[in-house]
């Protein structure tokens, strides 16, 4: 399965190659925006735009809203998985003494 993860553009890293610096959970990395800039939302209007991330590309913008109720279920599927690990270990014995 492959997930979109919401970011926020902070700067253009290369606006002829259309590279921006995102902030993603607090990890900053660089995506090629193409996907997002036309004519009418230019490379210069992204920065502060709330996108989509997938595999180093801006897939779309996103709200702010969007953005934080997405990452606020990305939040809870990973607590859900952490509990569904630890249940795991225990069914398997393999639990550490904590």
């Amino acid at each position: 399965m492959c997930l979109g993860i919401p970011g926020q553009i902070t700067e253009i890293i290369d606006a002829d190659n259309l590279i921006a610096k995102v902030d993603v959970g607090g990890v900053k990395r660089e995506v090629n925006i193409a996907c997002i800039v036309d004519d009418t939302h230019t490379v210069a209007d992204c920065v502060g735009d709330w996108v989509l991330v997938h595999v180093g590309f801006a897939m779309s913008r996103l709200d702010e809203e969007e953005a934080a109720r997405t990452l606020a279920l990305l939040a809870e599927l990973g607590d859900m998985q952490a509990e569904l690990d630890m249940m795991r270990q225990m069914e398997s014995g393999t639990e550490s003494a904590v």
